[in-house]
């Protein structure tokens, strides 16, 4: 038996700023004894509750299952342990595979090296037993891989997503620097809005917001359009305990009335790019959006704004947007009476410039930027 077998437990990637949410998450899908870690989070579940916090949770990035954990002090001994390993459990010769690796204060000092010889350990055990070595494909593997070394503790284990669990599906096209799925999830949970209310993303690029405000409205599990998971490959499989899970979770899907989420933009490549995003999931046009520039737009009264307003880096320019959120912060004053606006700043030097008092900020890092979640009461 592997480790996660023995001992029930998994490891959900899931950045540090939104531990609380995910926490409450994973408990919500049946998760149990739940600890926190540096970028992640441990907890206990049965095979059906794995296979629900796969394909229901929107802020997990993915869910590790260890295989085995062992004192690491060369890259020889990594070789050695993990040659042992029966990988055609989790693969055969025609499948392909992918090795990522993160080493800290261990005696192996470089990620890349070490998920080579992790590698190369795979590839040799088949060599050995069926004389075919399976290929590895680091964009889209059969089987996905992780080794985590940490102080000599090394960590083999099987990626159960199948790959990032951010990557909805639903993003066929794509504006400059777009927001990624699992923080516009977030930016939504932690908005408070009901989903039943009026909602409205001035801002919204390609509508990663829009579609995420979609999934939680209408209860559509984020992993609805994936067609395969990585728990697939574990040994013990129960292909009907998971169409038991999904057939109970796509029960839940219900229908939104339309206009309840709404969106615009300036630019007219991201409008498309919105409706073709929004369109793979929001199969009855519900979700509404325009072309507008947001100080043109008469009023947003008694709704719930979420944006993500745009910023120098995601820009991908220098200029000084002082006077933009200046502007944007008398618009939320004159036209927004009664609303809420919750605006993400990836850059957290305007909050000053909209010249607003902020209910609550809370800290929302967004690929290395230091970025801040503010929420604004219009009364």
């Amino acid at each position: 038996m592997y480790q996660y077998q023995k001992s029930n437990r998994y490891f959900a990637q899931v950045a540090d700023d939104i531990k609380d949410i995910a926490t409450q998450e994973l408990q919500d899908l049946g998760a149990e004894d739940i600890k926190s870690v540096y970028r992640g989070l441990y907890f206990s579940a049965s095979q059906k509750v794995l296979y629900s916090i796969n394909y229901n949770s929107a802020l997990i990035n993915r869910v590790l299952a260890p295989l085995i954990t062992f004192n690491c002090h060369s890259d020889a001994y990594l070789y050695k342990t993990a040659f042992k390993l029966a990988w055609s459990d989790f693969l055969d010769p025609d499948n392909t595979f992918a090795v990522f690796a993160s080493v800290s204060h261990s005696s192996i000092t470089h990620s890349k090296f070490a998920a080579l010889r992790l590698k190369d350990a795979i590839a040799d055990y088949f060599k050995d037993t069926v004389g075919k070595r399976p290929s590895v494909d680091t964009r889209d593997p059969d089987v996905w891989i992780n080794l985590h070394i940490e102080q000599n503790e090394a960590v083999i284990s099987i990626d159960t997503s199948g790959g990032s669990l951010h990557r909805r599906g639903y993003r066929v096209k794509s504006v400059q620097a777009p927001m990624i799925e699992t923080l516009a999830a977030s930016i939504v949970r932690y908005s408070e809005w009901d989903g039943e209310s009026t909602m409205y993303d001035p801002f919204c690029g390609s509508g990663t917001i829009l579609c995420e405000a979609y999934l939680f409205a209408s209860k559509t599990p984020p992993g609805y359009l994936r067609k395969h998971f990585g728990f697939e490959r574990l040994p013990d499989y129960d292909a009907k305990f998971w169409q038991h899970v999904k057939s109970n979770a796509d029960k839940n899907i219900k229908t939104i009335p339309e206009g309840l989420i709404s969106g615009s933009d300036k630019n007219n490549l991201a409008v498309k790019a919105s409706f073709q995003n929004c369109e793979r999931i929001d199969n009855n046009s519900v979700i509404k959006i325009k072309r507008e520039d947001i100080f043109k737009i008469a009023s947003l009264e008694n709704k719930t704004i979420i944006c993500n307003p745009p910023y120098g880096i995601r820009l991908n320019d220098q200029e000084d947007l002082s006077g933009f959120y200046k502007e944007l912060g008398d618009f939320l004053k004159q036209n927004c009476k009664g609303s809420k606006a919750y605006i993400y700043f990836g850059d957290r030097k305007y909050l000053k410039s909209i010249g607003l008092k902020a209910a609550w900020r809370k800290i929302l890092s967004n690929g290395g930027l230091d970025g801040r979640l503010a929420k604004f009461e219009m009364y």
